[in-house]
């Protein structure tokens, strides 16, 4: 009782919240130390990043808002993030269509020597993130009622993780933002890592769920075992498994025939659920 008490004392006054914007977004923590810097590589021409230790947030406002935001974990085996084309391109084209993105650079919990874990770390940088476009929802044009995920690869199991454990989000510093709800409205999971392991309840968001047939079976038959699970629980859910591709197509410009067009098809499912009314 006097663990709870001291809780609610820290939420009732929260602590300041000063917002510092770097060059890579929002900062989702305050007073977090530098650490040594960021690593940088190009792999096909794009960005890759390791060493994170300061986690951000990358804003793209909407050109004309519909109310819904998505938070973006980029893959990277949780050992470096892959930033591009499961980050900033998936954000841009959904900002190109009403619909606010948020690229997520969070802590890395595989990296050699990294200091982090999965959970509780990286897990708590997304659901920060929920919480701080949560806050600013009202000045961005956000309905704070359509608040998702997404993510790619190990991005993707970060942001079904976020979906199942947002009742007790971890490391919380008890400022405005953490008065903010953590439950995702809906996420989306692209060739999500580990999806046997995913809970599904009668609580959770509903799904979009996306993979490759020549991706490995622990992703492609596990994506679909999945999509049962949501059915079985209720929750509305829906699964495209293209036939000709595998691991990692995200966003990219040289992809061909229908998996060209799957971001077509979640643009059209936040549209059949509802989430693009402006």
């Amino acid at each position: 009782m006097r663990l709870i008490n001291r809780l609610r004392g820290v939420f009732a006054t929260p602590v300041p919240f000063e917002e510092v914007l770097t060059e890579d977004g929002f900062l989702l923590w305050p007073a977090m130390a530098e650490g040594s810097p960021e690593r940088v590589r190009l792999a096909d021409g794009e960005k890759v990043i390791s060493n994170v230790h300061r986690p951000t947030l990358r804003y793209y406002p909407a050109g004309k808002p519909t109310g819904a935001a998505v938070i973006i974990a980029p893959g990277g085996s949780h050992r470096e993030l892959w930033i591009d084309h499961e980050g900033h391109k998936p954000a841009q084209w959904l900002s190109e269509r009403g619909i606010a993105a948020f690229v997520l650079k969070y802590r890395l919990g595989a990296e050699a020597g990294s200091p982090y874990s999965v959970e509780p770390h990286a897990l708590a940088d997304i659901l920060r993130g929920v919480r701080y476009v949560r806050s600013r929802a009202a000045e961005w044009g956000i309905d704070a009622s359509r608040v998702g995920v997404m993510g790619f690869s190990a991005g993707g199991e970060l942001a079904a993780l976020a979906a199942m454990r947002y009742d007790a989000p971890p490391l919380m510093v008890g400022d405005v933002i953490d008065r903010q709800p953590s439950k995702p409205d809906f996420q989306v999971l692209v060739y999500p890592s580990y999806p046997d392991r995913f809970v599904v309840t009668k609580q959770s968001p509903p799904a979009f769920i996306c993979g490759g047939y020549q991706d490995c079976a622990d992703i492609t038959s596990e994506c679909a075992k999945l999509f049962v699970r949501f059915k079985e629980k209720g929750v509305p859910a829906e699964l495209h498994l293209y036939a000709h591709v595998g691991h990692g197509f995200g966003f990219r410009a040289d992809n061909k025939g229908s998996i060209a067009e799957w971001p077509q098809r979640l643009y059209d499912w936040l549209a059949d659920s509802g989430l693009l009314r402006r």
